[in-house]
């Protein structure tokens, strides 16, 4: 496992453990056809925590486990930013893991 799949993989546990705290961990997995959308970041079917939670962090943790090639352009932060802006909960915890993940694969 290469330096930066390590780094990745800290941030995940990170960002597991920010969207915890912050009650935003779902207790029950969407269903086949939501997790099937093609759409960015799923949002036709799932809300932006629902596809960190069961898209991406699954796929980030399949590619650091079985040492695949990482993304070499992500911009989920600012997805984030607009997704938590008008909601009234402190999710810097999250945007913080959120951007250590862009700048390590960008």
């Amino acid at each position: 496992m290469t330096d930066k799949h390590i780094a990745v993989a800290d941030i995940l546990l990170d960002l597991e453990a920010a969207l915890r705290e912050l009650n935003l961990w779902h207790s029950e997995p969407p269903s086949a056809e939501a997790l099937a959308s093609t759409a960015p970041f799923a949002v036709d079917t799932l809300t932006f925590t629902q596809w960190l939670q069961f898209m991406f962090l699954p796929r980030m943790h399949t590619l650091v486990t079985g040492r695949g090639t990482l993304p070499v352009n992500c911009a989920i932060a600012p997805m984030a930013e607009e997704y938590f802006r008008p909601q009234s909960l402190d999710a810097s915890a999250v945007l913080v893991q959120l951007q250590r993940i862009d700048t390590l694969l960008s």
